[in-house]
């Protein structure tokens, strides 16, 4: 251990403690983030297959009427915290559906048992469970799994990006005008309408826009070259931990809309090449060419 100190990390104040963690702890971090995120999203997987094809899922709601929740949200969840309790015991945790729990390590361990609920309910293919865990400097390692795809993505600090266990790569867009762009919207409707009003702003200036309901998969898709950046307003840590480091670790230029670290508050997620004028475009002012 070394240094007494507070530092924000995704939006969440971690413990006091900073650990040093040497790299084959990270790696050993990164394996119990897949770990943790496949067996969470089998089971979710198990549940909504036994249901059937198409057929709604009885939810409850959280921040609003149209904020859904699941038993397998919860069971998920509970089935990484207990995970954790078994293999990192002194480590806080924080969790999308109420988990958490003080530490004394520093690290502190980010959990979205589904990520992109509304699709899990509706049947659609695009949700995932995320796990990352964090220090004072950011995300550490963490793992994003697609049980429908079966794809795994992970990442950890300095040691890169992958998919399925092979290395992957943002692309090489430096054209806004011809950037595929994904983005999110909020729950709430005060929100959505300021969203919007973005959106009026950027769709004539980029290729297309995609909205496939999931921070975490959107993020990664952006690592994977699947599409050239992403944006987003109003997010929790659990949405965007593990997937900002998949996102920056493969290559992409990572901030919020201010010039900031990324953050609950804003999240973008580039192709170098086009990350300043597409937070130009979005927010409304002017870029120099090449940006």
């Amino acid at each position: 251990m070394v240094g007494v100190v507070v530092s924000v990390v995704v939006g969440v104040v971690v413990s006091v403690v900073v650990s040093v963690v040497a790299d084959a702890d990270v790696a050993a971090l990164r394996a119990l983030a897949e770990r943790l995120a496949v067996d969470a999203g089998e089971l979710a997987l198990d549940g909504r297959r036994r249901l059937g094809v198409g057929r709604t899922m009885h939810h409850d709601t959280k921040s609003s009427a149209t904020d859904p929740v699941t038993e397998f949200d919860r069971a998920a969840e509970d089935l990484i915290v207990d995970g954790l309790g078994r293999e990192r015991p002194d480590d806080a945790i924080v969790g999308e559906e109420g988990a958490a729990r003080t530490g004394s390590t520093g690290l502190e361990w980010h959990v979205d048992p589904i990520d992109g609920t509304v699709n899990y309910v509706y049947d659609l293919p695009a949700w995932c469970t995320s796990v990352a865990v964090v220090d004072a400097d950011g995300p550490l390692a963490g793992a994003v799994f697609a049980p429908v795809a079966g794809e795994l993505f992970s990442a950890a600090r300095g040691q890169g990006a992958t998919l399925d266990g092979v290395p992957i790569s943002c692309s090489r867009a430096d054209e806004l005008s011809t950037a595929l762009v994904a983005t999110g919207f909020s729950y709430l409707p005060e929100r959505r309408s300021l969203q919007a009003a973005r959106m009026v702003r950027l769709i004539t200036q980029v290729r297309d826009v995609r909205r496939f309901g999931s921070a975490a998969l959107d993020l990664c898709m952006v690592g994977a070259g699947r599409v050239d950046a992403y944006f987003e307003e109003h997010l929790n840590s659990w949405d965007l931990a593990a997937g900002v480091l998949v996102a920056a670790e493969a290559g992409a230029t990572t901030s919020d809309l201010e010039g900031g670290a990324a953050g609950p508050h804003a999240t973008v997620a580039a192709a170098p090449g086009i990350h300043g004028a597409l937070v130009a475009a979005v927010v409304g002012t002017a870029v120099a060419a090449g940006s």
